[in-house]
């Protein structure tokens, strides 16, 4: 949702909002005026439209319908935690229990309206409180506002599309379009491994001579699965402040993609991300190419007044120049989205603001600039997310100024500043109605959301489809004497945006340019306000305030499988520094790919008896030497000739890639030191030999295992492991694959999953951090068991040392990244 800047007023960050939210009166007369005179809900609704806003927004989370075991999660709230709530009485009534959202698809959206002081005061919600935190950790739940689910849905996200969300931060849209992204994956990859288990295709595998498409039964090609069954999808994630981004990062990490690019730009500027040239005929190779998306969410800053349930500072901030200093910034943001965007694709532009100004006369501008209707086209939605209630968009509204004036027209605007009043200067004509009847009228094709009608937040969405290639015109000489612009256009010769260089950040007139603000510096003004909370149930995170055609499917299949860095780069990427760093920016580790003849694989393939199908030129390191020291990561092909591609351009990408591989202290040669880290293992799970596997069948083995930190193998141990005691007993030491086997026993699992098993010299241990393990002893056991480590028969020093490895599973590792570490006293356990 649209974040909210301190500069044009809003609730500002955490630090600034009051410790007493009572003592807030929830009335604003401009604010109340200026809706009631723009008439934005039917006069029979007003009431209930107010009402609606002044009462508390109620919790919201969703589960990640990619993932197979979120849906477990989803059946153990739906069988256990529901059935308890729903036996509360308070004040002699029932307690409502979470539902469903009504319009959200398979249940994986649900709502809940409880007080808070019930939710303190009784213990089976202090129960399903610590089973959402849990499995929020992990990455089975996000908590996010039940409107900030809209945008995503309507962009209709397929596998093998290339996505950019343009405002990102803090991430919670983003998981949304990956989890759309690798949609089905897991089932295409079940599937794989159970196929490969069979003598024939093990000897297949073995020699790198599998056909995938059999396997999927031939699906693979149509579902953007053509990468061995891996989505070809890539979601380019940004944002303008780099805390923020990190903040993304954060949230993201937790989905374990390697699908996903995090950049740090000015959305307004966004640079044109180039891509590996194609050879043509007589040995030359094709001019520049340039990544176009085929979806892209602008979820722009913006006043966030529809957020005032939850951000209370709204009644006493709210002002007209909220949206009026804004709507240039959102424009503008709108207008680079459109030029980055294949024809045929999908752009969402979304608001957490009613104000017209910074949503239809926002669309309205920024059609008249791409070419109007013929270029850009109002999608009507009205058939999709049935049951979400949703009014029409403006087609008429006013303007208020920031002394609450109300102005009807362009021109009543123009004669006040001719006489010269300065308050006026910032009004522009993109700000009122289109004159021309037949666009206005398609603006009701632009949806609104307001509180009184589901009990959400106030909210705006459109979507737009781009009719063809654009060339974007000027911005209005009104609009703060901005230069001229006109973007990128279709032509392939034209000039993209340019990204900084070694020596300066320069922008031709050619390019899409932002006014008055300095190249060198983020949009610190309009765009790096807190994006509005949404994505916790008490304390949450600052959020933001402030139909695909055939040719450009075959488009993204080809850019996703087509391109190939050159030799020359597909060893290295060094980023550079940027020239002016932004407050609290530090350096980031250069992204350097690792050549596929590195004796480190020849030993990871051999020890994991792993096929030589499985790529080994999309590993990469995050360090200045490019050498696998500590983690080595995995990305996506295309992820991959991106990230080369750009080398020394000034592209500001702050992450990429999943951990895959981890080093770990070994005390004998033969013996394997990477072990797989549980991040990757899915994608690597098909490839991997059976000798470094076992299976399990049993819920007590896992429980043991996830209760017991380094349970002992020697002096008899290992007759305490359940069914893996004997496979215990004589594996040979290093990592290992443990697989959960579902069967239709009392004591058997209902989901295959797959963890990393480390077997050291005396003891086995299950490589999760302990967030990971409570969270599956809560959801398979009902079970808050205290975990237990084994250690503690030896010295204290020694134990308490290696608890505190477990404790921190996800520290710093050599090259400023996180990893999970293990201490070399669990090498030798």
């Amino acid at each position: 949702m649209g974040r909210r800047s301190k500069k044009f007023g809003g609730g500002g960050r955490r630090g600034t909002r009051p410790t007493n939210y009572a003592a807030i009166v929830k009335s604003n007369e401009k604010f109340e005026s200026y809706y009631n005179g723009l008439k934005v809900v039917p006069e029979d609704e007003k009431e209930q439209f107010w009402e609606a806003l002044r009462r508390d927004l109620p919790n919201s989370f969703r589960f990640t319908g990619s993932r197979k075991h979120a849906l477990a999660v989803q059946e153990r709230l739906k069988d256990f935690y529901i059935p308890n709530i729903t036996s509360i009485r308070y004040e002699g009534e029932l307690v409502e229990p979470p539902k469903p959202v009504p319009w959200y698809p398979d249940q994986l959206a649900w709502s809940m309206t409880t007080p808070k002081q019930v939710v303190r005061r009784f213990p089976p919600f202090a129960s399903f409180h610590k089973f959402l935190v849990s499995e929020t950790e992990v990455g089975n739940i996000s908590r996010q506002e039940v409107v900030s689910m809209i945008p995503p849905l309507l962009l209709d996200v397929r596998p093998g599309m290339v996505v950019l969300d343009m405002c990102a931060a803090p991430g919670s849209k983003s998981a949304q379009l990956m989890e759309m992204i690798h949609a089905g994956e897991e089932e295409q990859m079940k599937s794989m491994t159970d196929k490969l288990e069979n003598k024939d295709a093990q000897v297949a595998r073995q020699q790198g001579r599998v056909e995938i498409a059999d396997l999927l039964n031939g699906e693979a090609e149509l579902d953007g699965f053509e990468d061995d069954g891996r989505s070809t999808g890539l979601l380019i994630a940004n944002d303008s402040d780099y805390k923020r981004a990190h903040m993304l990062i954060h949230q993201m990490k937790r989905l374990n993609s390697p699908n996903l690019l995090v950049t740090n730009h000015d959305a307004t500027m966004y640079p044109s991300i180039r891509l590996p040239s194609l050879p043509v005929a007589d040995g030359k190779r094709s001019p520049n190419r340039y990544l176009k998306f085929d979806r892209i969410l602008a979820d722009v800053p913006c006043s966030g007044d529809g957020t005032a349930r939850k951000n209370v500072n709204v009644w006493k901030d709210w002002n007209p120049a909220n949206g009026i200093g804004l709507h240039p910034t959102q424009a503008r943001i709108l207008v680079r989205a459109l030029q980055m965007l294949k024809p045929g694709g999908r752009v969402v532009y979304s608001t957490c603001s009613m104000n017209p100004i910074e949503n239809e006369a926002v669309i309205a501008s920024a059609i008249d600039r791409c070419g109007g209707p013929e270029k850009v086209e109002i999608v009507d939605c009205s058939n999709e997310l049935q049951g979400l209630r949703r009014s029409p968009g403006l087609t008429s509204w006013t303007v208020m100024d920031k002394q609450g004036r109300i102005w009807n027209t362009w021109q009543d605007v123009e004669k006040g500043a001719d006489g010269g009043d300065e308050t006026l200067k910032r009004i522009v004509e993109g700000m009122f109605p289109p004159s021309e009847q037949s666009e206005a009228a398609n603006l009701s094709r632009c949806m609104r959301v307001y509180p009184h009608q589901q009990d959400t937040g106030g909210f705006f969405i459109t979507v737009l489809e781009k009719k063809g290639e654009i060339r974007a015109k000027p911005e209005n000489s009104k609009m703060n004497a901005l230069k001229p612009v006109e973007g990128e256009t279709g032509d392939s010769h034209s000039t993209p945006i340019p990204m900084a260089t070694e020596n300066a950040l320069a922008f031709p007139d050619t390019t899409e340019n932002v006014g008055n603000t300095d190249p060198n510096a983020s949009a610190q003004s309009a765009l790096s306000p807190a994006k509005r909370n949404s994505d916790h149930l008490d304390e949450e995170p600052e959020t933001k305030r402030a139909k695909v055609s055939d040719e450009a499917c075959a488009e993204a299949s080809r850019l996703t499988t087509g391109a190939v860095a050159p030799a020359s780069k597909q060893s290295e990427i060094a980023l550079s520094r940027p020239i002016k760093q932004k407050s609290g920016q530090q350096f980031e580790e250069p992204f350097k790919y690792l050549d596929s003849q590195l004796k480190e694989f020849d030993t990871i393939f051999k020890f994991y008896d792993l096929s030589p199908q499985f790529p080994k030129d999309r590993f990469m390191v995050r360090n200045a030497d490019g050498r696998p020291h500590k983690t080595i990561y995995y990305t996506t092909a295309l992820a991959r000739d991106i990230l080369t591609e750009n080398e020394g351009t000034g592209m500001k990408f702050v992450h990429c890639g999943v951990k895959m591989f981890v080093k770990q202290d070994v005390q004998r040669p033969d013996v394997c030191p990477w072990r797989i880290q549980k991040d990757g293992l899915t994608l690597l799970e098909p490839w991997i030999g059976t000798g470094r596997t076992v299976k399990i069948y049993k819920k007590t083995t896992l429980r043991k295992l996830l209760v017991e930190m380094f349970p002992k193998v020697n002096d008899g141990g290992w007759k305490e492991l359940c069914e893996l005691g004997e496979w215990a007993r004589d594996v040979d030491m290093g990592c290992c694959v443990l697989k959960l086997i579902p069967t239709n026993e009392e004591d058997g699992f209902h989901e295959h999953m797959v963890l990393p098993l480390w077997r050291s010299l005396y003891s086995l241990n299950l490589m999760l951090p302990k967030e990971e393990r409570r969270a599956m002893l809560l959801r398979l056991f009902n079970d808050e068991t205290p975990l237990v480590n084994t250690t503690h028969k030896r010295d204290a020093a020694t134990a308490k040392k290696e608890e505190e490895s477990l404790e921190t599973s996800q520290a710093l590792g050599e090259d400023g990244q996180e990893s999970e570490d293990v201490t070399k006293q669990e090498a030798i356990l």
